[in-house]
């Protein structure tokens, strides 16, 4: 539990202020998680804070939910696409992805359970970033995602927005996205290497 607010702190997540007036506060919780090696044995407990999402209002909290998920038939051309050309693909999860799409309304959650700031036992955080469990989370990572592809000279797919392309003379990349999951592969070797990087 700790190791996760440290992060929060670490990467600007949120502002502890004094609660403002009428305003809906979005009530958190923890939620536990074994991660289990390949024989089923516990390696890892691992501890994350959620929003109660269920409590937020429509256009006071929230405005947009709604993010493009890939379909599997896309994924599937894709994966036909690669295999025909000879196209080798590589796979990546994106840590904590959710963390990491900012929010454009106001939002503000209750202190932790069992971390709340004995000095400051009325104050509220101001979410600067989505948090697991608001309803806007899904939107607020794949809009920061599309926005940082776009800004690196991407292209969005006009029938499919979850693929991306790139193309640098004679080679091109492919990118597709499903939640925090990303496929992509090149003609070009060093084009997967560039883009591992930039993630």
């Amino acid at each position: 539990m700790q190791e996760e607010l440290s992060q929060f702190q670490k990467n600007d997540f949120w502002k502890l202020i004094p609660m403002p007036e009428d305003r809906t506060i979005i009530g958190t919780k923890w939620v536990n998680k074994n991660k289990l090696d390949e024989s089923g044995n516990v390696v890892r407990n691992k501890a994350r804070l959620v929003a109660k999402g269920y409590s937020q209002q429509e256009g006071i909290d929230f405005t947009e939910t709604f993010a493009h998920v890939a379909r599997i038939e896309a994924i599937k051309i894709v994966l036909a696409f690669a295999a025909y050309t000879g196209m080798k693909l590589y796979k990546m999860d994106v840590k904590s992805s959710f963390l990491n799409g900012t929010i454009s309304k106001e939002v503000y959650v209750s202190q932790p359970p069992s971390f709340e700031n004995e000095l400051l036992s009325s104050h509220v955080f101001k979410l600067i970033k989505a948090l697991y469990g608001l309803k806007h989370a899904l939107h607020a990572w794949y809009e920061k995602l599309c926005s940082f592809l776009t800004n690196n000279n991407f292209i969005r797919g006009k029938i499919d927005c979850t693929l991306f392309r790139k193309e640098i003379k004679d080679d091109f990349i492919i990118v597709q996205i499903y939640v925090d999951d990303i496929i992509f592969g090149a003609t070009n070797e060093n084009l997967c290497q560039e883009f591992s990087k930039l993630m």
